[in-house]
């Protein structure tokens, strides 16, 4: 009997407890939907005159992920609504030739874009000024990219107390070899590439030559893009900003800064509005409006059908298998095979007559990487397909791009790196110290190849037939990736091998080498498909930018075990996520990679 009023207690607390679980749910679900309707784009939006366009770039991004638990936890103040590159470039262009957008306010304010994302958007605002509309710049303090994009501005203004940190460019590499060695940890590294320094941290103590040559160059390269870039908006001299640099005079006082000829004007982030109003409009500061990218946004929806379309489609992040949920029940964003059933679709759409392939990847898996240009490539016997690339198209991203009629990348876009590599953590030493060994019994010599202990180390080192036989697939792999690049650039083996051994260029080098055809954004890549198909009417399907919190809550990824991932990420401090990612990162290095460095800049 005591057992079962137990039993019977038992049921009522599941059910209890499932109740609960059910109404938060059901909360979670309702509370989506009303933030959802919150960010419609069937929100009616009226324009009247003085009305200035705020371009938060904070907000700015390729593609917008939305995490609907984040969402729901936080409450984004008006303007700081996350909103896709391309969103933002039509929100420009539609506030050019509205005659009630008197100019732009441009917050700079923790920019987190790529170079080629700036050079995007500092074209839309040369364009936008164009039509004798004023652009005006503000920030607290200006990070190194943030100037280079507001320096266009007809006049930066910056707090009195703030600063520019135009201090040149460093790559930084956290070099993890005696951290490994201190917990007997060693990488067996299988590699092609002379310049494929991605292994690096885990093998040596130092850069490699070759490594640093191929980083000094691209990262003078970039400075000299950035200085010259400066020099021109602001009619100052380029050396004598690299002075400016090399001095440290960005730790100076505004004021100084402000003799100097680098900012026009001293003022709070309160008295930006009234320094427009006065000296741009000479209006009362009341009579001042404000209209948000995402609203400007919403104007510039541009429809979606039509006879003759021409489809952007987005390939960011890194190329892999993974599923569609990363180790903390977010949505992760990332290249896999959905990527070659979605070109395979439109090479049977009629209506699509042309294809625009955004690619924005430091690369990944070879294996899927070969899969995506293979649907490339048939995708280009149907209909012309015209890449453009974003912040980086390296490495794998590189890969799947080679196969298009055209490339068009930014003059600061990172990409080659044609090699790959492979990882295999040896953790021999470290299980020897706790006592744990791996005992094996197998029918032939290299049945125990995949045999590994926990989190995927191996415990036992690799015999030298092994290696042998891993390195062959590794060199066998370039040599695949060496003939797709040849075959889509119409050059030789030996030509592409002179290019590659992972090295990476900037856009403007890989220019003069031939690894791309032309230099501008997404708009040039547009164009470019239009001629290539003969279209002079059209109309462009720029697809899916923004993943919706509805269809987020709705899908299958948003089960028991993604809210205890979640509630997992909430406990942790800033610093710890970041940590997790790397780990997270590092762990898909395992197999054969064609891909770039992460995290390789630092400016």
């Amino acid at each position: 009997m005591k057992n079962f009023f137990k039993m019977i207690f038992a049921s009522c607390l599941g059910v209890v407890l499932g109740s609960v679980v059910l109404i938060f749910l059901g909360f979670l679900l309702i509370a989506g939907l009303v933030a959802s309707l919150s960010f419609s784009s069937d929100e009616p939006v009226t324009l009247r005159d003085n009305t200035i366009l705020k371009v938060d770039v904070h907000s700015i991004s390729e593609i917008v992920m939305e995490d609907p638990i984040d969402q729901l936890l936080s409450f984004k103040k008006k303007g700081r609504e996350a909103i896709s590159l391309t969103d933002a470039i039509l929100a420009i262009r539609t506030a050019k030739n509205n005659p009630n957008i008197r100019g732009i306010y441009l917050n700079v304010e923790e920019i987190s874009a790529g170079m080629a994302t700036i050079d995007e958007l500092r074209r839309a605002l040369i364009d936008f000024k164009g039509s004798g509309k004023f652009v005006y710049a503000y920030a607290d303090n200006y990070s190194q990219k943030a100037y280079y994009l507001s320096s266009i501005a007809d006049k930066i203004l910056l707090n009195p107390e703030g600063g520019v940190a135009l201090m040149g460019i460093a790559s930084g590499s956290l070099m993890m070899r005696p951290a490994l060695d201190n917990l007997g940890i060693k990488m067996e590294v299988f590699k092609v590439g002379t310049y494929k320094g991605a292994v690096e941290p885990y093998i040596l103590d130092r850069l490699s030559d070759p490594n640093r040559e191929q980083i000094q160059a691209y990262v003078d390269g970039l400075w000299t893009n950035i200085v010259e870039g400066i020099a021109a908006a602001r009619e100052l001299s380029a050396d004598s900003l690299r002075r400016f640099a090399d001095r440290g005079d960005f730790l100076e006082p505004a004021s100084k800064l402000l003799a100097q000829g680098l900012v026009d004007s001293l003022v709070y982030r309160t008295g930006v509005e009234r320094i427009i109003a006065d000296e741009a409009l000479s209006i009362d500061k009341k009579k001042l409006r404000m209209i948000t990218l995402n609203e400007m946004a919403i104007l510039a929806q541009e429809a979606s059908f039509g006879a003759h379309r021409i489809a952007v489609v987005y390939a960011e992040g890194e190329i892999t298998d993974a599923p569609d949920v990363n180790l903390y029940g977010q949505s992760s964003n990332h290249i896999s095979y959905e990527l070659a059933t979605k070109l395979r679709e439109l090479a049977e759409n009629k209506t699509v007559k042309a294809v625009v392939l955004r690619i924005n990847s430091p690369g990944g898996s070879a294996f899927v990487s070969e899969q995506i240009w293979r649907e490339v490539m048939a995708l280009k016997q149907h209909k012309p397909v015209v890449v453009s690339m974003g912040d980086l198209a390296a490495s794998g991203g590189y890969y799947i791009a080679s196969a298009a009629n055209i490339i068009v990348a930014e003059a600061n876009t990172l990409t080659g790196s044609i090699g790959i590599f492979g990882l295999v953590p040896n953790a021999e030493q470290l299980a020897r110290r706790v006592g744990v060994s791996m005992d094996v019994v197998k029918t032939s010599q290299f049945a125990d190849l995949e045999i590994g202990g926990p989190m995927g180390l191996n415990l036992r080192p690799m015999s030298p037939q092994s290696k042998a036989k891993i390195q062959s697939m590794v060199e066998r792999g370039y040599r695949t990736f060496l003939s797709r690049v040849a075959e889509g650039r119409a050059m030789s083996l030996e030509g592409v091998d002179a290019i590659g051994q992972g090295r990476v260029w900037l856009g403007s080098k890989a220019l003069e080498l031939g690894l791309v055809d032309t230099l501008g954004g997404l708009n040039t890549a547009i164009e470019e498909a239009a001629k290539l198909a003969e279209l002079e009417d059209y109309v462009i399907d720029y697809g899916t930018r923004r993943i919706s919190l509805l269809e987020e809550l709705l899908s299958s990824s948003v089960p028991t075990d993604r809210f205890v991932a979640r509630a997992k990420y909430w406990l942790m401090t800033p610093r710890e996520r970041e940590l997790m990612q790397l780990l997270e990162q590092t762990s898909q290095y395992t197999g054969i990679q064609a891909r770039l460095s992460y995290g390789l800049m630092a400016y």
